[in-house]
């Protein structure tokens, strides 16, 4: 294995979009560094479930349009 080819292994903190934090060991940043997440598992609908759709440019409504004659509910 080559020497001073990988990078330093460290603690640092993690801070949820909640305010939560907890302790892993990382090669981001150096040590004691805090990690703020802008996304994570509390509030993601790819966890939550929940969805929000965007209507981009009527897009929405312009699909509706075009196949409510198939029975779709909106």
């Amino acid at each position: 294995m080559k020497t001073d080819i990988h990078p330093d292994y460290h603690k640092i903190t993690v801070e949820m979009t909640d305010g939560s934090t907890y302790e892993t060991r990382s090669t981001w940043g150096k040590e004691g560094d805090v990690l703020k997440l802008e996304i994570d598992p509390k509030s993601h609908p790819a966890w939550t479930g929940v969805h929000r759709l965007v209507d981009s440019g009527g897009q929405v409504a312009k699909f509706n349009k075009r196949f409510e004659s198939f029975g779709l509910k909106k």
